[in-house]
């Protein structure tokens, strides 16, 4: 079980809700020596695989949007698991719509999104995949209200996300 310490936790309620999720994945990433492989996703329970996929998530939609959170090989993490019902039922609903629309997208286009690709070739795709555009700016007018939906459910089931010691 991933172990977290109170006073750790406690300072970064202090500080916001983003620091509050870090606090957990840091801790998930450290457990699985900061790479996702699939020998170590047995290392972490679903709730915290939600919890480490929603940080990718949002790190990747920050830097690059959908193109960038596939072509880094985030694709099947996010859309090939049960990301978006489970983050349904951690409060973050608009969300999980707007990952079930990109999946609708990602699904028949993956070989073209996941393959290998030259710097130009990867620029090119935000071309060829503009239709992400619109998704990516619903996900920033809501980023935040969802963030709260997920810092909240995780501070209420927060056994589910580590032990507090």
């Amino acid at each position: 079980m991933i172990q977290i310490k109170d006073a750790t936790l406690a300072e970064a309620s202090k500080a916001g809700m983003d620091e509050f999720l870090q606090v957990f994945t840091n801790a998930y990433l450290d457990a699985i020596g900061g790479e996702l492989t699939a020998e170590k996703m047995p290392l972490l329970n679903g709730s915290q695989h939600t919890l480490l996929a929603y940080h990718f998530f949002t790190k990747e939609m920050r830097d690059g949007g959908f193109v960038q959170l596939i072509q880094n090989g985030y694709g099947g993490y996010i859309f090939s698991n049960p990301f978006a019902k489970a983050i349904k039922q951690f409060g973050a609903i608009e969300l999980s719509k707007l990952i079930y629309k990109a999946k609708e997208i990602y699904d028949p286009n993956k070989a073209q999104l996941e393959k290998e690709t030259t710097e130009e070739e990867f620029n090119a795709l935000y071309v060829d995949f503009e239709v992400f555009d619109e998704l990516e700016e619903i996900y920033f007018d809501i980023e935040e209200k969802q963030t709260s939906f997920i810092a909240a459910y995780v501070d209420e089931h927060i056994t589910d996300f580590a032990d507090i010691i």
